[in-house]
């Protein structure tokens, strides 16, 4: 089965996912600032390019040449693979019609146009912001994502932490919408030692699939992620 599975290309997370992701899923990864959400969605579209696959990056947040000179200062050279292989997509959250047109409407037209099989979301916490009350934004996010499931593609989007939450998403319903979902947060070790902080992992949920259920460390280097698989946290 695992021949089958799409791999993330992060060391030690595809063997927490039994070798990857459920081909045709929904990955969210959530996490609060600083722990490497859009660190991650860029490994699983630099594997899949990779692989020969083409690759949609939609950006809520950082312009496209941040996101590409970021994947540089990791080594990677992206340019043979640009609008060839790689589409970089920068939407601007704040302009609510033409953000929310090109996600719902154009995204799954250009995903057949391009023969996309990965496509990030980073971050969706963002879009969900557009909508006004809770009942809009899952009606709004549920047809979204139904329609999604309809193309033959692998999606991983990444989400914000709830403030005082830090085990839930921005609006707590991504999670519910996912396949799987991938928590990413800083632990502090207990008692008096407060100058250790570390980092951890933990697959919260995998639909269709087994999965290690152990919170892992992990580390954001400069040139890959690091997870632990075989570590304990502390």
């Amino acid at each position: 089965m695992n021949g089958d599975r799409v791999k993330v290309g992060i060391v030690g997370l595809d063997d927490m996912l039994g070798g990857g992701l459920v081909p045709g899923s929904i990955c969210s990864i959530i996490g609060t600032y600083g722990t490497g959400k859009t660190t991650f969605a860029l490994e699983f579209a630099w594997d899949g390019l990779k692989k020969g696959e083409n690759v949609i990056y939609i950006s809520l947040e950082e312009r496209e040449d941040r996101l590409l000179r970021y994947m540089q200062l990791k080594g990677w050279d992206v340019t043979p693979f640009l609008n060839k292989s790689l589409y970089v997509i920068k939407l601007d959250p704040t302009d609510f019609n033409i953000a929310n047109n090109r996600i719902k409407n154009e995204l799954p037209k250009l995903i057949d146009e391009v023969k996309a099989s990965r496509v990030v979301i980073d971050p969706i916490s963002l879009f969900e912001d557009l909508f006004d009350t809770n009942s809009e934004r899952r009606q709004e996010m549920f047809r979204f994502i139904e329609g999604l499931r309809d193309k033959n593609c692998t999606i991983m989007m990444t989400s914000e932490t709830d403030r005082n939450n830090v085990f839930s998403s921005r609006h707590a319903l991504i999670e519910y919408l996912s396949d799987t979902v991938i928590l990413l947060r800083y632990l502090r070790p207990s008692g008096s030692d407060l100058s250790a902080v570390h980092l951890a992992l933990e697959v919260v949920k995998m639909r269709m699939s087994a999965h290690s259920r152990e919170i892992k460390p992990y580390d954001l280097l400069q040139d890959q992620v690091m997870v632990y698989s075989e570590a304990n946290v502390f």
